[in-house]
């Protein structure tokens, strides 16, 4: 499928960048575009799904690819490449999860380009919503076809009506770690904790991941420094070793106490569900314990309660716990 013809602009500030940005009414799928490193958008516009009458190149914005430690926390311009994040010893010596998130990431090709903010807010993977040739419910048709079909990588968790999984394997790592998230529009600027950031599949937002608003662009990360992220792992398995996503991955970190139980601990699966998926019931049974093989199983355990595979995806269930105990038992060990 060929891409639509459309105009391509460089703006020279934030200001200039949310104009050209600003959506005539009309046809959504028309809207203008931003684009950063450009490794989804390309995709998605090659796939038909979207026909933007604008590309706006947020490459040329100065001041958005900085990579900051100060003394509130890590300070992630959204246009921070995701070698750079990989690489950073900053990063790596005080938020460890996060530099192993960004290096799990597809090729270094692709870490080469690829930004923070484009891995945030990159479109799911689903064969069928990817399909030039389905309808699918994502696109505005009247159903999933997943629910039924081909489900191998699609929701155990918070799926319906929709049963995409969220692509990205920095966000569950920085949904773990406490992140917020920058926004600005034509409304101004506004912040939020990053798990508020992706929606699920309601009825009502079927056809988004997150709240951006037409026009809106992510502008930064901060990543809170703390004992916990200290002590963060980020684990996936995926079924090729480089230039694929996650079938499960898991976020870990942990703060220790003196005797070496587990003060507080933050667990997020990837893979699973159409948002970064918390396990607040885990986390809640391993505050005040000392991590041993059967606490870290009972974890596991209570991470996966009330999933509900799809024929074709049970697998993820024990894969999953697997992955829960491997990374509990590296951060607390």
């Amino acid at each position: 499928m060929t891409m639509n013809a459309f105009e391509w602009m460089s703006p020279r500030s934030l200001n200039e960048a949310l104009q050209a940005l600003r959506a005539p009414a009309g046809d959504p799928d028309e809207a203008p575009q931003a684009l950063a490193g450009g490794q989804d958008l390309l995709t998605v516009l090659k796939d038909g799904l979207a026909r933007p009458n604008r590309v706006v190149n947020l490459k040329t914005l100065p001041g958005m690819n900085q990579l900051k430690l100060r003394p509130d926390g890590l300070h992630i311009g959204a246009l921070v490449k995701l070698h750079v994040l990989e690489e950073d010893a900053d990063t790596r010596r005080n938020f460890p999860g996060l530099a192993e998130a960004a290096g799990s990431i597809a090729s270094q090709q692709i870490r080469n380009l690829a930004t923070v903010g484009g891995n945030l807010c990159q479109r799911p993977r689903c064969w069928y919503f990817r399909s030039p040739d389905i309808f699918c419910l994502k696109k505005g048709g009247s159903e999933c076809y997943a629910a039924t079909g081909e489900n191998k990588y699609n929701a155990i968790f918070g799926g319906g009506p929709s049963f995409i999984v969220h692509p990205s394997d920095l966000a569950p790592m920085l949904v773990a770690l406490g992140a917020e998230v920058a926004l600005v529009g034509s409304d101004g600027p506004r912040s939020m904790p990053l798990e508020k950031f992706f929606t699920l599949p309601t009825t009502e937002n079927v056809r988004r991941e997150n709240v951006l608003l037409p026009g809106e662009l992510v502008t930064s990360v901060r990543v809170p420094s703390s004992k916990l992220a200290a002590r963060s792992t980020y684990l996936k398995f995926k079924e090729r070793a480089s230039l694929d996503f996650a079938l499960v991955s898991t976020a870990a970190a942990v703060e220790l106490g003196a005797l070496g139980e587990i003060r507080t601990a933050r667990l997020v699966l990837g893979g699973v569900a159409p948002v970064p998926w918390r396990v607040p019931e885990a986390e809640s049974f391993l505050a005040g314990r000392r991590l041993t093989p059967e606490v870290a199983a009972d974890a596991a355990r209570i991470a996966l309660q009330g999933a509900k595979p799809l024929a074709k995806n049970g697998f993820k269930i024990p894969l999953a716990q697997a992955l829960v105990r491997r990374a509990l038992t590296k951060v607390a060990s």
